[in-house]
This record gives C-alpha cells, sequence and structure tokens, in this order.
C-alpha cells in the first residue's frame, strides 16, 4: 500500500486511519460544541467541502474514503455499510463526540447507515442530494443525469470533479456499482435522529419526488430546497446550505 498524501485541503490536521486493508484519511478544522463529519460523493474527495468547512459553526472533520481523494484503493471498492463501518471505527478511535453528519450524493447512502448501524456516534444528519432514486437505479441513467447535471455548473467545479474522478483510480466503474446496488430507502425508516434533506432546485439526479420521499420516511426527517442549485448544492456556492443546516440545527 503506498503511502496516502496527507497534504491538508483546507488547512486543517490531517490523519489517515485503517481497519484491516481500508484506510480513511480525515481532515480536522474549527472548534465548537457542534462535531460535523462530512462524507464526499462519488468520485470527489474531502476537497469539495473547503468553503463548507469555512462556513460550519464549529468543529468539521471531512474524510477521504478508501479509494478516493488522497486515500489508498482497498483491495475491494467497499459497500456503503463497509463505508460507515470504518467512520464508525474512527470516530471511537479518536474519541470523538456525536456527530452531525453531513453526505452528499454517494455520501448521503453513507451517512444514512451510520446513523442506522452506529446511533451512538450520530446526534442528527444532513442528506444532501441524496442518491440512488429508487426509480432510477441503472447506472446508465444516473450516468445520464450526472451529465445533464454537469452542462448547467461552474466550469471549476466540473475541473474539480474531474481531477477527483481522476484519483478515483481504474476501479471507478466498481465504486458505480457498488453505490447503486446499494438501497437507501430501506435504511431510511431507521434512522432515529433529527435528519435534514437538502436538495438543489436544478438537480437532475436527486429529483424533488424522490428527495420528498427521502424526507417523508425519515420518522424526523424535514425536506429543503436551494434555489438555482443543481447536484452540486454545497460545493459551488456553501453559503445557502450552510445557513439552511444551521437553522435546522437551531430547531432541534
Amino acid at each position: 500500500m503506498s503511502t496516502p498524501d496527507l497534504t491538508p485541503a483546507f488547512g486543517g490536521s490531517v490523519a489517515a486511519f485503517s481497519e484491516g486493508s481500508s484506510t480513511l484519511i480525515a481532515e480536522r478544522t474549527g472548534s465548537g460544541s457542534h462535531v460535523f463529519l462530512l462524507a464526499h460523493g462519488l468520485g470527489m474527495g474531502r476537497s469539495v467541502f473547503g468553503e463548507l468547512a469555512r462556513r460550519l459553526d464549529g468543529t468539521v472533520v471531512a474524510v477521504d474514503l478508501p479509494g478516493f481523494g488522497a486515500a489508498p484503493e482497498p483491495e475491494l471498492p467497499l459497500t456503503m455499510p463497509e463505508h460507515a463501518d470504518l467512520i464508525a471505527a474512527h470516530l471511537a478511535a479518536t474519541g470523538t463526540p456525536p456527530v452531525i453528519v453531513i453526505g452528499h450524493s454517494m455520501g448521503s447512502q453513507v451517512a444514512a447507515e451510520l446513523a442506522v448501524r452506529h446511533p451512538d456516534r450520530v446526534r442528527a444528519v444532513v442528506l444532501a442530494a441524496p442518491t440512488v432514486d429508487a426509480g432510477a437505479r441503472r447506472v446508465a441513467r444516473q450516468a445520464l443525469r450526472f451529465l445533464h447535471d454537469t452542462a448547467s455548473i461552474d466550469p471549476r467545479v466540473v475541473i474539480r470533479g474531474v481531477r477527483e474522478y481522476l484519483r478515483a483510480g481504474p476501479h471507478i466503474v466498481r465504486k458505480i456499482r457498488a453505490t447503486v446496488a446499494h438501497r437507501p430507502e430501506e435504511v431510511y425508516p431507521r434512522i432515529a435522529v433529527p435528519t435534514l434533506v437538502l436538495r438543489g432546485e436544478r438537480d437532475p439526479v436527486s429529483p424533488r419526488a424522490w428527495t420528498q420521499a427521502v424526507a417523508e420516511a425519515i420518522p424526523r426527517g424535514e425536506f429543503a430546497e436551494i434555489p438555482g442549485c443543481g447536484h452540486e448544492t454545497m460545493i459551488r456556492d456553501a453559503e445557502p446550505a450552510a445557513a439552511r443546516i444551521h437553522d435546522f440545527l437551531s430547531r432541534i
């Protein structure tokens, strides 16, 4: 296994955590009573959360999941529950108090699993641009939606995304299959903590009907939509998402 790159993405302290053949990279910054755990989307890494990390009021722990960002490839791509278990092991090992887990896109699936499998580690959940739409659980269908979304967003976001996808390595197709095979709709009804479901108004990957159904399936779920955003939600302009998150936390 190669030595992971521990260069900070947004000025925090960076460390690797391994369990078995899987390694994640965690970057920690900020301080305060809230502790946020940020889980990125498919093909992305913690670097996409730089602006969001600066706007969240509290301690932020952003991770590169195994095989993404600077984290080395595991022997096999992890399932969503396996990603959640690895994060929980890291939180336990570092003595991190219960977190507000924010998952974007694929990271929302990991966040949901973390809340259900390790409820003692999670205080609240934010599911941003949740995937995979149960009515479109096919790799080709999801790819077309991502292409539709990409055509409408800031070229700087596209460049960053392409860079991260290249870093995701030769096993990206297997990682996509692991994401699409997961059935988050079976997990949502078992999330016991307050949960905010966020979508961008123009997001073709996470349609309104699907994201509203996600919020309705969660016992303590609520839905919010951010005007003018696509699937990138918190990446292009994090201010509206951060404001929604802080408002949500003020009411729980």
